[in-house]
């Protein structure tokens, strides 16, 4: 007699188990949030760790804070430092830097699969190197190794028949590709003082972001540009290594002089496909005028500065440069100020808050490079 056996199917719970790693690791992982969060205080991010640690029990007596510090220094993670004054301390390096840039990247943007080379592709078709599976009739000037040779010797022996083998021009067909361009992208960052108003850090998401974003065209399009700048009572350029040293300012918002050093910035790329992302609390509240001197308020919208603010919106649409704007404040007087804006210039808006900004960011990026290249 057989007995039937019967097979459960179905999930299998476990507590969860965190990775397995070493000290240094795990240190290290609460050490580059902490220097982030401290513009890149050493000295601070280690006075932080040392009360996480008296709280959550982070190290052991086998491995200190001390021992920490100088595996921070074996590695290359920091180094001594003399200020001008002389006074010597611990400053991070480059690779610090670099390190910060991919944990952002991957808190970020983590969950999104690479795909092939990572290059733009336009929805057109043409002279490119990323093929579609489409075929064409062979025209003259096609490039030979454009010539698909498995297709084009099918065509001749139905054309011709096998017995008697011929190839000609008429039995060619060509294998479309998708052209790769590049993409010039500007990122705005306000660091006016109400990014750190009303008990709320918005400075330091946005440094995520952009050290995510800079990452990310870097290593997966290495053919695009970035440029960042930031902007308070003026705007200026910084380095992709300035980012985790960037601090809010006592300054008010000149939108206006961020959006004019963007458009000055894009002028200068050869790329056909620009763009500008800019991350606000939506209130410019400034403006330098021809004199030198700042017109400044405060108080509501000022009408003037709003209007210089659409003027840019338009100009910059005139060039066919899209502005999509970031709004991480949600007074509603501002939003609409953000749509008002968003119109003038035909570009996008997303009302996102603090939460999900990076996603945001990051999605609305690959949109805009697929794209169909102007001109």
């Amino acid at each position: 007699m057989i007995k039937n056996k019967s097979h459960r199917k179905g999930f299998v719970f476990k507590t969860y188990e965190a990775p397995n790693q070493s000290p240094f690791d795990k240190l290290f992982d609460i050490f580059k949030e902490l220097i982030t969060h401290t513009s890149g205080d050493f000295d601070e991010a280690i006075d932080w760790l040392r009360e996480l640690d008296k709280e959550y029990n982070l190290t052991t007596p086998e491995y200190s804070i001390e021992d920490f510090i100088e595996d921070l220094k074996k590695k290359g993670y920091i180094r001594e430092e003399i200020d001008n004054d002389g006074n010597g301390g611990m400053a991070i390096t480059a690779k610090t830097e670099r390190a910060i840039r991919q944990q952002a990247l991957d808190q970020i943007f983590g969950k999104i699969k690479r795909s092939g080379q990572g290059n733009h592709k336009s929805k057109s078709p043409g002279i490119g190197d990323e093929h579609t599976g489409d075929f064409r009739n062979y025209q003259f000037g096609d490039a030979l190794d454009k010539v698909s040779m498995t297709e084009s010797l099918k065509n001749a022996q139905i054309n011709h028949g096998i017995s008697d083998f011929t190839l000609s021009e008429d039995d060619l067909v060509v294998e479309e590709t998708l052209h790769k361009s590049q993409m010039s992208t500007v990122l705005m960052i306000d660091i006016s003082h109400s990014m750190i108003l009303y008990g709320e850090d918005r400075i330091t998401p946005a440094k995520k972001v952009a050290m995510a974003l800079a990452e990310l065209i870097t290593t997966r399009y290495p053919k695009d540009t970035l440029d960042i700048l930031v902007f308070g009572n003026d705007a200026w350029q910084i380095e992709i290594k300035d980012l985790p040293y960037l601090k809010v300012g006592p300054y008010h918002t000149n939108t206006v002089a961020g959006l004019e050093l963007a458009m000055d910035l894009l002028r200068r790329k050869r790329n056909t496909n620009k763009q500008i992302f800019m991350i606000t609390d939506g209130k410019p509240s400034c403006l330098r005028l021809a004199n030198g001197e700042y017109f400044k308020d405060s108080v509501g919208l000022n009408p003037t500065i709003m209007n210089k603010c659409y003027m840019m919106a338009q100009q910059a649409r005139r060039l066919h440069i899209p502005i999509t704007t970031f709004m991480i404040a949600q007074d509603p007087y501002l939003m609409q100020f953000v749509r008002e804006f968003t119109y003038a210039n035909q570009g996008k808006a997303f009302y996102t808050g603090l939460k999900g900004l990076g996603e945001m960011i990051f999605e609305d990026y690959e949109t805009n490079r697929k794209k169909r290249i102007r001109g």
